[in-house]
Parts: structure tokens; sequence; C-alpha cells
């Protein structure tokens, strides 16, 4: 996958401005009256209109600055768009109001107004403590003890005990804070490397060294913070195991627990569009079509407030959208409609693509390349995957780089890409074996292609019906179910063996969902 070049950040910071936030940034500008600072005003005329940085261009286009004075003029327009960024977006911003409340005590403080530095800080602390900011509850506390030691009055005797409890209780929050967001940071981690438990000893991995610590984790009362990397990390925990029905209830605590802290939400609205993602993955690997389809409506309409508070939340709320939204398509085998979105998801890519990460970026591309093989376009879907298989980093997710290399093959065979076939799938099963991923399924699958070349057309749909009855169990099976969470490999084989369409075998398995979870509903209601 390609590796994005590091870009000027004066250039990326205007490239990332809205038009209110530029308008702002002009009547700013323009207050400070000073004929100097033209200057600036004219390198940001000139990198607005610019579709990429070339240095050439800007000092062509502005004569009065000399090619020497440009590090220190851009250095200068960074930090005054930072300046007008920042009182624009105070107002709107629960933590930029709280470090803006203690910045104030500062001032206060050092110009001697010692008893209104104090009041600030009352009403900082009071913020810190509604949020849980407790490193800057630290701050308040140091702050306030510097200004007892200016006054003299007999406050700081108090004070003193006051504050050393006040220290430790702080101290212990953010401690235990810290273990569980560790706890979840490693999880996470895991899951970026592993994907999903592979064996035996991965699961004994969890159990022996996760499973102990969450455990002592819940037989506590915990924080708002402290619940947050709890539920977090139970959902990670969960991901890892297969186990979908308990991911699907920690992440639904996870929202919950924003949604009834609206003040939370505002302050790691992030966090809680990634959980609101990990939510409907979850949903969707569970097949639990009716509430997967109701979940993504739940977000189209949370994220029209959530997924505009700034520039952030857009590029998040709607990277969580495309994938849900294709997603379904694949679950109802609707490739063709799927495809249409692709438009828009390109237009997203192309503003937002260096600023995702590259699992992200890994994950778009490989729902993008199931879209195009179930429409049968294998060109476009192989072409989707390059980018995937050319990452070199075997620690974010090794499992989607093996499986996009294996439907890759099935691409290329399906596309009659035959004259290097067996090249192809000792490179794809060697990597496989590199990433230490060869299971019993892929071994079937290996000595299926194997003899491909040497089979007649006729004893073809014999080996493909025999190929499907082998792995039909696997999709019940622990630790090899993992497979048919990236592809449908069963109903490609039947299209193999009754020479339907891949579309539409998918179609028919989605019908046999739906109608179950139509028979079970009564059943759940009830229940």
């Amino acid at each position: 996958m390609e590796r994005y070049d590091r870009r000027e950040g004066v250039f990326d910071l205007i490239r990332s401005m809205n038009k209110a936030e530029k308008r702002n940034f002009k009547l700013y500008a323009a207050r400070q009256g000073d004929p100097r600072e033209s200057k600036f005003i004219m390198l940001f005329d000139c990198l607005e209109c610019m579709d990429s940085y070339d240095e050439e261009k800007i000092l062509a286009r502005c004569p009065s600055i000399r090619k020497e004075q440009l590090p220190n003029m851009k250095a200068h327009l960074h930090r005054q768009l930072l300046v007008s960024l920042r009182l624009l977006c105070v107002q709107h911003s629960l933590l930029l109001q709280l470090q803006e409340q203690l910045d104030f005590a500062r001032i206060l403080f050092d110009k001697g107004l010692y008893n209104q530095a104090d009041k600030q800080l009352d009403k900082a602390a009071r913020l810190a403590a509604e949020l849980e900011q407790h490193a800057l509850m630290l701050e308040v506390t140091e702050l306030r003890r510097r200004i007892y030691e200016c006054k003299v009055s007999d406050e700081m005797t108090h004070f003193a005990a006051a504050s050393n409890r006040s220290i430790t209780e702080t101290c212990d929050k953010l401690e235990a804070a810290n273990g569980i967001s560790n706890l979840a940071v490693r999880l996470y981690s895991l899951h970026l490397q592993l994907g999903y438990a592979r064996s035996q000893k991965d699961l004994d991995l969890l159990n022996d060294y996760f499973k102990p610590r969450l455990g002592a984790c819940s037989r506590h009362r915990l924080s708002f913070t402290e619940r947050f990397y709890f539920y977090q990390a139970m959902t990670w925990y969960h991901y890892i195991r297969h186990n979908f029905a308990y991911a699907y209830r920690y992440g639904r605590a996870w929202i919950n627990m924003f949604e009834e802290h609206p003040c939370m939400k505002e302050v790691l609205y992030d966090s809680y569009l990634h959980g609101y993602s990990h939510f409907l993955e979850g949903m969707y690997l569970m097949r639990r079509y009716g509430l997967f389809v109701r979940a993504i409506e739940d977000f189209e309409r949370e994220s029209r407030t959530t997924g505009s508070l700034n520039e952030n939340a857009v590029m998040i709320s709607q990277q969580v959208l495309f994938t849900a939204r294709i997603n379904r398509c694949i679950l109802e085998g609707a490739f063709k409609e799927g495809l249409w979105m692709t438009r828009s998801v390109d237009g997203y890519l192309r503003r937002y693509a260096k600023y995702l990460s590259l699992y992200d970026r890994m994950m778009l591309d490989y729902k993008i390349a199931l879209l195009y093989f179930g429409d049968g376009n294998y060109g476009k879907c192989m072409e989707q995957l390059s980018g995937i298989m050319a990452v070199k980093d075997p620690q974010v997710r090794r499992d989607l780089q093996c499986y996009a290399r294996m439907l890759n093959l099935v691409a290329s065979y399906e596309a009659g890409i035959d004259h290097n076939l067996d090249y192809q799938i000792r490179s794809v099963f060697s990597f496989i074996a590199k990433m230490k991923d060869m299971t019993d399924m892929k071994r079937e699958l290996y000595a299926f292609f194997r003899k491909l070349n040497n089979l007649a057309t006729l004893e073809l749909r014999q080996e493909f019906r025999v190929l499907y009855e082998r792995l039909k169990p696997y999709e019940m099976h622990p630790y090899e179910r993992r497979t048919f969470y990236y592809f449908d490999l069963l109903s490609w084989l039947k299209s193999k063996i009754t020479g339907r369409n891949f579309g539409d075998i998918v179609r028919e398995r989605f019908d046999g969902l739906v109608a179950r979870e139509r028979a079970h509903a009564p059943a759940e209601r009830q229940a």
C-alpha cells in the first residue's frame, strides 16, 4: 500500500480549513493592522489556491518573499493560523475551555491578582472533575499551591493537608485508568497484528494473560474513564476470541455510556464514533441483519450531530458509514448497488487518504475489492487488492494480507489469467506459511489449486463439489471459520458447482438468512 509523503505542515493545515475558518483567519489577520503582516497573508492566499505544495510556484507568485525568508514566513503563518483556530474553536470545545481557564489563572497569578486567580482555578477544577481530566487536576493543584505560597495567610496550613489528599486521590485515579487503558491498547494491538484467534495457542495467550487482569477490573467500582477503557478492552478481547455476541454486548454498553453522558461524547467524540464502528462490525459478523440495518440508521442520524463537530469527526464518521454500508451490500449480495457507492468513497479517499490509518485504508480497499469480485469485474478486484499486497509490515493485519492474496488468486483464476497459475499458487501459500497462518483449511485449498491445471473440464465440477463438502464443516470451526468473515468461499464453490452467478448464490443465502430471522423474531420477542 502506498505510503504518503510528508507534506508541508502549513499547507496541510490550510487544506483542512473550511470556509468559515478561512474567513475568520482573514478577519483575525486584518484586525492586527500591521503592514508587515501583509506578506504572510499573501503567502496564505497563495497556498490556499494551490492543489499541491510547490515551493517554486510560491516564490514566483509572491515576489516580495525571498527564498531565505520562506521557512520563517511559513512558521509564522502556521502559528497565526493555530491562534485564529483556537479562538474560533474554544467556544465549541470543553477541553479548550478548560485549558483556557488554566491559562487565565496563570495570567492572573503573574499579575499578582491571587484572589482572582484562585477563583478562576475553582471554575477549572469543577470542569476538570466533571470531565475526569485527572492530569489537568494536578495542574490546578500545583498552581493553587503556588498561589497560597505567595499569599501570606492561614489558608496555607489547611491547603497543605487538602492538596496532599487531592494529589493522592488524583494519582490513584490516573494509575487505575492507565492500567485499564494499557490492557485495551495491548488487546487492540494484538487484534491489529493477528485479526482473530488462529489456534488454541492464541486463546491460551488471551486466557492466561488478559482474562485475570480484566476480571480484576470488573470487580471494582469504575469511573466513566475506567469504564470506557474496560468496555473497549472487553470488546477487543471477545473479538479476538470470535465471541461476537459478547463483543456486541460490550460494544452496546460502550455506546450507551456516552449517550448517558453527552458532555463526554463531545470530549471523546472519536472514541464514541470508533465504538459505533466496532458495534456495527460485530453485528455484520454475527449476520444479525435486522439489528445491523437498524444500527446503521441510528448511526446515520447520530452522525449528523456528532459527525459534524469538526473535520476529524467528519472523517471518522464517514469512514464508519462507508464501511457499514459496503458491509450491508456484501451481506445482501447487492454488489452492483455497492459499486455505485465507490464514487463517493473515491472522493472521500482523495480528501482524507493521507490522514487515515494504514489499517483503515486496507479494510476499505478489501471491502471494495469484494464488491468488484461479486459484480464479476475481476480486473478491478485485483487492482484494488494490489495496494494491500504491497504492504510490507507484518505487524498490520497479517491475516488480511493473507486473505487479500487468496482472493486475488481466485479472481485471477476467474479472469482466466492462468498462464502463471502455478507460480501464483506457490507465492500465495508461501506467504501464508511465512505469516504462520497455514491451517488445515488452507492446506485443503492449496492441494486443490495445485491440481487445477491438470484437471479436465468435465472433472472440474466434481472436484469443486468434493472441495465444497470438505470445507463446509469448517464454517462452524472455532478457528477455521474466520476465513468466511473475509470471503464467502462456500458461495463461490457453489457457483462453480451449479454454473450459476456468484452474486445470485450470495443473494439466495441472504434470503435464507432473512427468512430465519423472521421465523425466530416472535420467539425472541416473547423471551
